[in-house]
């Protein structure tokens, strides 16, 4: 292939003109030395009508929400990035990059929303972008169908799903509706395409191969959790708290924790998984489990001891390494906890504003020595 040039061309709302993306071949054929990069918010939703697509010329990428340390870097708080990005982080950063993971928790990660934040410093002049988007996806629904019926059930859905977002859910009257498992799964899975949210299924398994159990209830998580705290009116609470725990159930946090672990991975394929235990008198679940050279990590958000985590300790009992993680409100700590069975394994204890260092911090434990017992 011929090197590549300064050229690019760049297609934005590509999903309007279909025709377009079957002259992609080309090219990739006849002009290999022009870069082409082609988006478009409901692009995933025309692949499903008969379109042919120019298969092994073209890699797909997915555009995430921006994360705490591209945030950062946005406001120019380089000092705290270059904190942030010190493994192990220093001892001193600890109060300062607690505060400005707050506010990230507060305003998520939109790049619009990051960039009039980074401009201004003014929360209050953000609702009028957090208005327009959430209109915005609303509006859109009729793109994706011409059924009116169905239209409504997709509506009542984005609105619903944020209601819903961190918790496992139901699709039979989902969202306090009349709206059959059907339908709703039907426009779920459409929004699905659309990256505005996704529905993680569990796994049962403590070792690979790492496969959802499509029969189980999902857990429902959504684009951004700065646009699901704006819905759910939740920004004013968490300007007032010291643990992010706190707020929500822990649902914010748990969520914003997941958002930053998919953040830094752009494959069409990354996903988040979590594992639970569904048997009677025995159920546990995780919150997350991290795939780090061929062992799943079991990442648990929570706030207090280290000994109310149950339900790690059961999955430690099943894994055939001895790695956990726990993100808190704390400062980083490491510890060996001995689980029920007698199975030693170290917890790796982080602060919240670490989950995007995760496989960092996985990588520098397995060169740490091992601690004393608790």
């Amino acid at each position: 292939m011929a090197k590549r040039s300064e050229t690019l061309i760049f297609i934005d709302e590509i999903q309007q003109y279909p025709k377009a993306i079957n002259m992609l071949r080309y090219f990739y054929e006849k002009y290999p030395e022009i870069a082409v990069i082609a988006a478009g918010s409901l692009l995933e939703t025309i692949f499903a009508k008969g379109l042919s697509f120019p298969v092994g010329r073209v890699d797909f990428m997915v555009i995430r929400p921006v994360s705490f340390p591209e945030f950062l870097d946005a406001l120019d708080e380089k000092p705290a990035l270059e904190q942030l990005q010190h493994i192990p982080v220093n001892e001193f950063a600890h109060s300062r990059l607690l505060d400005l993971f707050h506010i990230y928790a507060i305003i998520g990660g939109m790049p619009e929303i990051v960039n009039k934040y980074s401009s201004t410093k003014d929360l209050t002049a953000l609702s009028s972008i957090y208005e327009r988007l959430l209109t915005a996806y609303i509006d859109d629904v009729e793109k994706y169908t011409s059924n009116d019926h169905f239209i409504q059930v997709v509506r009542h859905s984005i609105r619903a799903s944020f209601f819903q977002a961190g918790t496992r859910i139901k699709f039979q009257h989902f969202g306090r509706s009349n709206y059959n498992s059907r339908e709703v799964g039907e426009a779920l899975r459409t929004l699905e395409k659309t990256y505005l949210l996704s529905l993680i299924y569990p796994t049962t398994d403590a070792v690979l191969p790492l496969l959802p159990d499509l029969k189980r209830s999902p857990r429902l998580q959504v684009l951004d959790t700065g646009m699901m705290n704006y819905f759910l009116g939740l920004r004013v609470a968490i300007l007032g708290t010291a643990d992010l725990y706190s707020i929500h159930q822990g649902i914010l946090i748990e969520h914003l924790v997941g958002q930053e672990l998919l953040a830094s991975q752009f494959n069409v394929l990354s996903r988040l998984d979590f594992w639970v235990r569904e048997k009677a008198g025995s159920s546990a679940e995780i919150d997350y489990i991290y795939l780090f050279e061929s062992q799943l990590i079991p990442i648990e958000v929570k706030s207090g001891k280290t000994g109310t985590l149950r339900s790690m300790h059961l999955f430690m009992e099943e894994a055939p390494h001895d790695i956990a993680i726990r993100f808190y409100y704390g400062k980083l700590d490491v510890s060996n906890i001995t689980a029920p069975s007698g199975k030693s394994f170290r917890l790796l204890s982080l602060p919240y504003y670490l989950a995007s260092q995760t496989e960092k911090y996985i990588a520098w434990l397995k060169t740490q020595p091992p601690t004393s017992s608790r």
